[in-house]
Parts: structure tokens; C-alpha cells; sequence
């Protein structure tokens, strides 16, 4: 079976506005250093008013996964709810600008505006995310094209969607879709926060209706609640094909049936470590894509996610393509 795309990934539609902000003007706004934190609409315009060097653009933790997979050239597409006002356009002509499908034209119904991410990034990389959930967030199964989702090779899900009700059938509607056209379904776990919230829920999907699982230790270790993280990706391990956890500048540990691989990282500074886990994603989805070993993935992996944080910004600027041809992968 031949299907029209490697990766459809599903999640939240959110521009992404990116600033500096020194640890100072972080503790005189407020802001918790280092998470996402979920703020209201008059919160969001307070912070968008304060930000002095905004760089704009598409994103969302899968889009950016997406579209990081697009430049290696995987045929990719990406359903998410986008409002019809000025950032809902935006985001819809820059997604089909970059080459990735965006089937879920803006909605002039009555949702609320477009979501929006302000992220502070501070002198060591750290980030800051101060995220007004809108329009994306009221993602449901209606929202879920079974044409694009059943016609993958691939589908990547964003566990933030997971925060409604609405979120959690669109889930399952999309990975249903997907297995019955033949193809794989996966899901970032995104937040430890959003795995405390949805814990239950979580490990049932991994059971029920994924092949693939990413996560960092913290989302691991509190989605089994325990502090040994070998305990907890064995019992992730005997229910979902493939898990795999990224460890900051630790090894990278991935399971497959079985095979166990460790990828070493090279620890560096980050100048901005936005959508490391994201395109770290998207390289391991590629090895995954173009039939690579469980190790190969993992590099590739690796390889994407230490070209992003080498800039500021949540998406390559150079091809996924040069940095693995330069690591030797391809």
C-alpha cells in the first residue's frame, strides 16, 4: 500500500513569538523560568506588548516536528484550528509556503483567536514559554480529515492537545484512521505537566493506540511515577513498539521490541533551546520514514536537535538534509 504521505502530524496551531528576557525581567513579569505556562487572553497581550526583538512564526510543538521532517523531504502534512484573523492567515500561508500541507483552512466560526506562544529565551538558552491556548486548542474529531490521517505512512500526535476532552477523541478518531490505512501512530508526551494532568489517559493510548512514544526523563518518570527510569521504559517497552527518551546532555535511550540502543549527546550551550525535543522528533521520524536502524534514528535524531538549538527559533535554517549529510548519516 502506497500511502500520500511519510508524516501528518496533529496538534496545536500556535505562533510562535520568540524574545530575550534576562533572569530580571523575568521575575518582574512574572514569568516562571524554564516551563510553559498556560495564560489568558489580557495576560498574553501584556507579555506581546513587553517583548522588544520578536522574531514571529509558525508553531506548535508537532508543526515544527513537520516541518523539520518536510526539509529532508518527506511528504508531510499538519491539521490543526487556526482562527480567520491576521495570525490564523499567517500561520496558514507560511505552513503551505514551507511545503506542508495545512487541510484545515481558517475558521471564521465562533472560536476564539489564534493561539499564541510568547517565549523569553534567556543568556543560557533557556526558554520561557507563556502560552495562550485559543483557537487550536478546540482541535476536535470533527477537525480530523480521516482522508489525510488514514493516508499516511506516519502520524504524530502532540500530547499538549491532550488538555481537553475534545483533544483526546480527535486522538483516537486520527490514530484509528491511521492503522486502518496501514500506517503508524506516535505521540510526544510534551510537558510533565500535561502527563500529571493525564496520566491514566496517557498509558492507556500508549497500550492501545501507539507504535511510537518520545519523551524526556521527567515525562517518563511521572508517567509511571517512579524515580528509576529503566523501570519505566521497560513498562513502556512491553506495550508500545518503540519508546524513546531524550536525557538533556545525557545519552539518548531508545527501545525497539526489544533492542535497546544509547546514542551519546555532545553537552553545548544552547543559544536558544526551543523545539529541541521537537526536531529531535523529526530526525528520528525520518530514520524511522526511510527504514534506518533503531541507532541511525536515534542519531539523526540527535543531529536535528543540536542543529536547532545552535540558532534562535524552533525550526532548522539550514536543510535536516546538509546537517546529516555533514554527521555522516546520509
Amino acid at each position: 500500500m502506497t500511502q500520500t504521505y511519510d508524516l501528518v502530524g496533529i496538534g496545536n496551531a500556535i505562533v510562535d513569538v520568540i524574545s530575550h528576557g534576562d533572569d530580571s525581567f523575568l521575575d518582574n513579569m512574572g514569568i516562571e523560568k524554564g516551563i510553559m505556562q498556560l495564560i489568558e487572553r489580557e495576560r498574553a497581550e501584556i507579555l506581546y506588548g513587553a517583548m522588544q526583538d520578536r522574531i514571529q512564526t509558525p508553531g506548535g510543538s508537532v508543526a515544527n516536528t513537520v516541518a523539520g521532517a518536510g526539509t529532508l523531504g518527506l511528504k508531510t502534512a499538519f491539521l490543526g484550528k487556526v482562527k480567520d484573523d491576521a495570525l490564523g492567515r499567517f500561520y496558514a500561508k507560511e505552513m503551505v509556503d514551507e511545503g506542508i500541507a495545512f487541510p484545515n483552512p481558517p475558521t471564521d466560526g465562533d472560536v476564539p483567536p489564534t493561539s499564541r506562544s510568547m517565549i523569553f529565551v534567556s543568556p543560557d538558552g533557556e526558554r520561557s514559554m507563556n502560552t495562550y491556548l485559543g483557537a487550536g486548542a478546540d482541535f476536535d474529531e470533527g477537525d480530523v480529515d480521516s482522508n489525510v490521517a488514514g493516508d499516511t505512512r506516519f502520524l504524530f500526535l502532540e500530547g499538549y492537545l491532550y488538555d481537553k476532552d475534545e483533544g483526546k477523541r480527535a486522538f483516537t478518531a486520527a490514530a484509528q484512521a491511521c492503522h486502518k490505512g496501514g500506517g503508524k501512530a506516535g505521540i510526544s508526551l510534551s510537558d510533565p505537566f500535561c502527563v500529571d494532568r493525564h496520566r491514566d489517559d496517557f498509558r492507556r493510548l500508549i497500550a492501545e493506540e501507539m507504535e511510537i512514544t518520545l519523551g524526556n526523563e521527567e515525562e517518563w518518570l511521572s508517567l509511571y511515577q517512579t524515580d528509576d527510569l529503566d523501570a519505566a521504559l521497560g513498562q513502556a517497552a512491553e506495550v508500545c513498539e518503540t519508546v524513546v527518551c531524550t536525557r538533556s546532555g545525557n545519552p539518548v535511550v531508545a527501545i525497539h521490541k526489544g533492542t535497546r540502543v544509547e546514542v551519546p549527546v555532545t553537552r553545548v550551550t544552547p543559544v536558544d533551546a526551543t523545539g529541541a525535543g521537537d526536531q529531535f522528533a523529526a530526525g528520528f521520524l525520518y530514520g524511522q520514514a526511510t527504514g534506518q536502524t533503531l541507532e541511525t534514528s536515534t542519531r539523526m535524531g540527535v543531529a536535528a536537535a543540536a542543529e536547532v538549538i545552535a540558532h534562535v527559533g524552533p525550526r532548522p535554517k539550514r536543510s535536516l538534509r546538509t546537517v546529516f549529510a555533514e554527521a555522516g548519516l546520509i
